[in-house]
């Protein structure tokens, strides 16, 4: 940051979108839905960026549209949003505010759609018995935060959980080999001189792994990329795109209804899915819609390349094997 005189200015490095509702492109406001009471159709709100109390839209949507549903609901904490404050509550009130989502999502949900919940792990006590009574819980993904304060009085906060469910215990989409982390061979082995389990492209030796529920490859949006906004609990694009990879189809729609800065939808948009997004803020749902038209020409996801997910610092690795490859 430096001062011109008057105000504080960015850096030409610096692509954090923190624009004021004052300064939003028209472009950007004329595209923020919002809602007239009563029903709507899915044409009505397909692909759409809803500002609005999701406590009440998602009562106006129509049932069983949404083959998969990313769900970040603010956890329990004080916090402070665009000048809402979501204060922190009780166990047993939080969980009721749990169900009362629940209650609303569900129903618009497919017999055969998935749904992540994030959580810190605090948030995840409360919210375990509460998901496994309205969903098969298939699994807890831990990962790895790589920012937060220090504390001295106890460990630092570096990870957070999404509980990955399904509707159904059985009949739910999961594309394994959509989400592949590719890792460099320090050693690669060779069986009768050929290459065990691994492969040499142009950017040099990999193997392409099978996904774990524990990622170590995330990094947190800071202000020299492009999807990084200035909102306070953004989540990766990234790591959004490994759910929607791995638990819904081109075409498919994706339901996000605490949509925040709109990341969920912007990847949703670049992998080819159909979203429906629902946020209390306008200046939050402004951010959104601003990178929704940006994706309009750069559909690119920091840290999938070549169909896999690499892992951190090795962005100049993936821009030889573009160059290569282009």
């Amino acid at each position: 940051m430096k001062w011109d005189g008057e105000r504080m200015t960015k850096s030409a490095r610096n692509k954090t979108i923190d624009f004021d509702l004052d300064h939003a492109p028209q472009a950007v406001l004329e595209q923020i839905a919002t809602l007239q009471p009563g029903p709507v159709s899915l044409a009505a709100i397909r692909d759409r960026s809803i500002n609005g109390d999701s406590f009440q839209v998602v009562r106006q949507f129509p049932d069983r549209f949404a083959d998969l549903a990313l769900v970040d609901p603010p956890y329990n904490l004080d916090k402070r949003y665009d000048g809402l404050n979501f204060k922190h509550q009780s166990t047993g009130e939080y969980q009721e505010y749990t169900q009362r989502w629940i209650d609303l999502i569900k129903p618009k949900l497919t017999p055969t759609a998935s749904l992540y919940v994030f959580a810190d792990w605090q948030t995840s006590v409360a919210l375990a018995p509460v998901l496994a009574a309205n969903f098969t819980v298939k699994n807890r993904i831990t990962w790895q935060r790589e920012k937060g304060r220090g504390a001295k009085g106890n460990w630092k906060n570096g990870m957070e959980d999404i509980w990955f469910l399904t509707m159904d215990e059985r009949e739910y989409t999961f594309n394994v080999d959509q989400v592949k982390q590719r890792r460099q061979v320090i050693a690669p082995y060779r069986e009768n001189g050929q290459a065990k389990d691994w492969h040499e492209s142009a950017a040099g030796r990999f193997r392409d792994t099978m996904p774990s529920n524990f990622w170590d490859d995330i990094s947190i949006p800071y202000w020299s990329m492009a999807e990084n906004t200035g909102h306070p609990t953004q989540k990766p694009e990234k790591l959004l795109a490994k759910l929607i990879l791995a638990s819904s189809n081109p075409g498919d729609l994706v339901l996000d209804p605490f949509a925040g800065a709109g990341s969920s939808l912007v990847t949703a948009k670049k992998l080819d899915r159909h979203f429906v997004g629902i946020e209390q803020s306008r200046l939050y749902t402004a951010w959104g819609v601003y990178r929704l038209q940006a994706a309009d020409h750069d559909r690119s996801i920091q840290g999938y390349t070549d169909g896999v997910f690499w892992e951190r610092n090795t962005g100049a690795l993936q821009r030889r094997l573009n160059k290569k490859k282009g």
